[in-house]
């Protein structure tokens, strides 16, 4: 098995950004025959127009795929690799990925819980090949009875459903819009990571998603994951050579348009004294979210005041300088 996996970033000049075409409920009117239509409630979609899928039946598609992912699994698997039905990162794909349709997927355990997710730590390998492996993280959003998207109103502004039926869905917060919000945190995720990989930010490497679960690139080395930067106490030195990368990669993200949106010591790993940026659901366009300024000023202020707080000098930490650069990188200064 791999001791750890290397970051490599590939610039690009387009990046196409995938999102889900999520189906269209409706019904047709009995013209003449009814003065007054019953408004249907968001909650109980009709029947699904002619040549698409009702609700039940994409649930009953779903179940169908996840048990041929678990039907005849080879002793120590947990499932079928399901790289076939899922969206795919950037190519070219690394070397250390295993993209072979004959792998199997086994759960190792437990790497991080959240509000919205939980993170496992997954190997995918062929069978019988014992130098065809990769240790993957697992992210999982959980199902809509344990979601906790805290604070979503504020991020949700500026992403649009392309369907009026499932803007007011989300507006209304039914148990079909919180759905349809967890498809968004996950398409908009996956969509961030890939981009940013791309442009040569220091972020994973976006695998897969399927559905509402992503696999990433694993960071850290035999399993054992990289510590997150609030769990360390780095010397000066250290200290001033994370805080340049830290703005080398928040540049990265202005010249895409973007903030991270809940940015903090907790959502950034150092892996063999790489800084990673993780954690990306929430991603906030400072052009389109009316509220975007307000977003990357706040993640500023947030991490800068974890490396003052650390022993960094002010004057080289200097939220109000860093965020007007940034600003003016994003093309709003």
């Amino acid at each position: 098995m791999r001791k750890h996996q290397r970051f490599s970033h590939r610039a690009s000049d387009h990046f196409t950004e995938e999102h889900d075409d999520y189906d269209d409920y409706g019904h047709a009117d009995d013209l003449g025959k009814r003065a007054k239509r019953r408004t249907r409630d968001d909650d109980e979609p009709a029947p699904a127009r002619r040549g698409r899928l009702t609700e039940d039946a994409r649930e009953r598609l779903a179940q169908a795929r996840d048990d041929a992912e678990t039907a005849d699994v080879p002793d120590g698997g947990d499932r079928w690799s399901n790289w076939d039905a899922a969206d795919h990162g950037p190519q070219p794909w690394p070397e250390w990925l295993v993209t072979d349709l004959s792998a199997v997927d086994r759960e190792l355990g437990i790497v991080k819980t959240g509000k919205e997710a939980d993170v496992f730590l997954l190997e995918r390998a062929v069978p019988g090949d014992d130098n065809r492996s990769c240790l993957l993280a697992a992210k999982r959003y959980r199902s809509n009875d344990h979601r906790m998207f805290h604070r979503d109103a504020g991020y949700l502004e500026g992403r649009r459903m392309r369907r009026s039926r499932e803007n007011r869905a989300i507006e209304n917060r039914t148990a079909f819009g919180r759905n349809l919000i967890a498809e968004q945190w996950a398409v908009a995720e996956f969509a961030a990571l890939s981009r940013l990989w791309q442009l040569g930010a220091p972020v994973p490497y976006p695998v897969q998603r399927a559905g509402t679960e992503l696999l990433l690139e694993f960071v850290g080395t035999d399993g054992a994951s990289a510590p997150r930067l609030a769990q360390l106490r780095p010397e000066p030195d250290e200290l001033l050579d994370l805080w340049r990368q830290l703005v080398d990669a928040l540049s990265v993200l202005a010249s895409a348009g973007l903030a991270h949106g809940d940015l903090s010591a907790f959502n950034l790993m150092v892996h063999d004294g790489r800084l990673v940026v993780i954690d990306l659901p929430q991603v906030v366009d400072v052009v389109a979210n009316p509220r975007g300024e307000e977003f990357l000023e706040r993640d500023v202020r947030n991490i800068a005041g974890w490396f003052t707080g650390r022993g960094l000098p002010p004057d080289v930490a200097d939220p109000d300088e860093l965020t007007a650069m940034l600003l003016e990188v994003a093309r709003l200064g």
